[in-house]
């Protein structure tokens, strides 16, 4: 009798023990490329028109009630004659008012020291997602680079919003500031210091755009001989990735280069490979882990570098 009642009061230990350890949650290990809460919408430029991304970016953010802000700053800080270039709110934020926003702002200033005040970033405090327009990358970093700024766009992320942008203001959202040369958009390394690193809401990621119309497809294989800690992105025009901690799902009108050197290649073979809408892929294990329905159709150009 004796035994039994020892036994089942070791069976009771253990089966209580289970129940606790299965009550505990399991830590969850932090991203390595993508953020730790929030969603990035990672855009190749061109025509969005009937491409489905404004209106999912509009849904990643909770819909047309929540608080958007614009950001036109990859538009240029100066024009040709170096004057500041002013731009009118009503017209940037038209084309969202379009497509249903309640609440939407534009933001931008030429003026990092601007940008460093609480008066100027206060609006992304209750900003539920961001978009950043296309243009010139570095003028993004310009403005806003080392700001208060700054670590308010990560705040929203960080608050469990969304950050997108299409062509310049898909660049700025990897770590490696691709085309970041004052001189043009066709040098992709550039050699000047601060126009190197991009903002990191996507970290290990250098991501190129418009690389269809514009046949950008190998461009970025320099960079990724030259920098191998770089997983390298390429996105064709109305085509975008859905990036949620360190997977992202391709949707939009045609294709993605993924330039990862971790991956055999036979000799006859480019150093990268190419996904389709609805294809999902892990960058941190470079696992291509869901395939989709396959491109519908080509993005056109809608300008941006």
């Amino acid at each position: 009798m004796r035994m039994h009642q020892m036994r089942m009061r070791d069976a009771w230990l253990a089966a209580a023990a289970l129940t606790v350890a299965a009550a505990v949650p399991i830590a969850q290990e932090a991203p390595e490329y993508g953020p730790a809460k929030g969603t990035l919408l990672i855009v190749g430029g061109g025509n969005l028109t009937g491409s489905g991304i404004n209106e999912k970016f509009i849904e990643l953010a909770g819909g047309p009630e929540k608080n958007f802000v614009i950001v036109p700053t990859a538009g240029g800080n100066r024009n040709a004659q170096g004057e500041l270039i002013a731009y009118d709110e009503d017209k940037i934020v038209a084309p969202w008012v379009k497509l249903g926003l309640k609440h939407v702002k534009m933001l931008h200033t030429a003026d990092p020291k601007v940008a460093d005040t609480d008066a100027f970033a206060s609006v992304l405090r209750t900003a539920n997602a961001v978009w950043f327009n296309g243009g010139r990358q570095w003028n993004i970093v310009d403005s806003y680079a080392g700001t208060l700024t700054y670590r308010e766009f990560h705040k929203v992320l960080e608050r469990g919003g969304v950050i997108g942008g299409s062509s310049a203001g898909a660049t700025i959202q990897g770590e490696y500031l691709v085309r970041g040369d004052t001189s043009g958009p066709n040098v992709m390394m550039t050699a000047e210091p601060t126009h190197q690193e991009a903002f990191k809401f996507l970290r290990k990621v250098a991501i190129d755009q418009h690389i269809n119309t514009r046949n950008r497809w190998d461009d970025l294989i320099p960079l990724i001989q030259k920098y191998p800690k770089f997983l390298g992105i390429g996105l064709s025009e109305a085509t975008a990735i859905v990036v949620t901690g360190d997977r992202f799902e391709v949707m939009g009108a045609w294709k993605v280069a993924v330039h990862d050197n971790t991956r055999l290649y036979q000799p006859w073979e480019k150093p990268y490979f190419v996904l389709s809408p609805g294809d999902v892929y892990n960058m941190k294990t470079r696992r291509i882990e869901k395939l989709g329905i396959g491109a519908r159709g080509r993005g056109g150009d809608g300008g941006g570098h």
